[in-house]
């Protein structure tokens, strides 16, 4: 017994919703990152405030300046023939990529260099359960992407 024209087309149907899904997840984890970076970057400043009272005019105005998105790093998605590679951009526009995220799978991996990702599987973002570890846990510097 062969496969249908109907069966083909569930199938493409069923691919093309995955990777519709994985590109919505790689957004979502782009936001992640950006609130990370926000809410980490207003942590310093209360911590640095607390041994610098008399800073404490400069520290507020830099915590209001952050949740205005000033000098706050933008995350993008870049679409290539097999990755949506995950962006990192200071204000200053110098660019790194954070992760790579495999436009088919939803597989997640750590960054090896600027046009591939490293060897080993990080997260799949399928998996409901390891999707949402990585919105709650990533930082925008990347530790949750490491190996235990």
């Amino acid at each position: 017994m062969g496969t249908t024209f109907a069966d083909y087309c569930a199938t493409a149907d069923a691919r093309e919703k995955i990777a519709a899904n994985v590109l919505e997840w790689s957004q979502m984890l782009c936001l992640s990152l950006e609130q990370n970076f926000v809410e980490e970057s207003i942590r310093r400043q209360k911590f640095f405030a607390v041994g610098r009272p008399e800073d404490a005019a400069y520290y507020e105005k830099r915590i209001a300046e952050l949740r205005d998105g000033k000098g706050c790093y933008k995350f993008e998605i870049e679409t290539g023939r097999k990755y949506h590679k995950i962006m990192m951009e200071t204000e200053s526009q110098s660019r790194s990529v954070h992760a790579f995220v495999d436009k088919k799978t939803g597989e997640l991996y750590k960054a090896a260099s600027w046009k591939s990702p490293a060897k080993g599987v990080r997260f799949d973002l399928r998996i409901i359960e390891e999707r949402e570890f990585v919105f709650k846990n990533c930082d925008w510097a990347g530790g949750y992407l490491y190996k235990n």
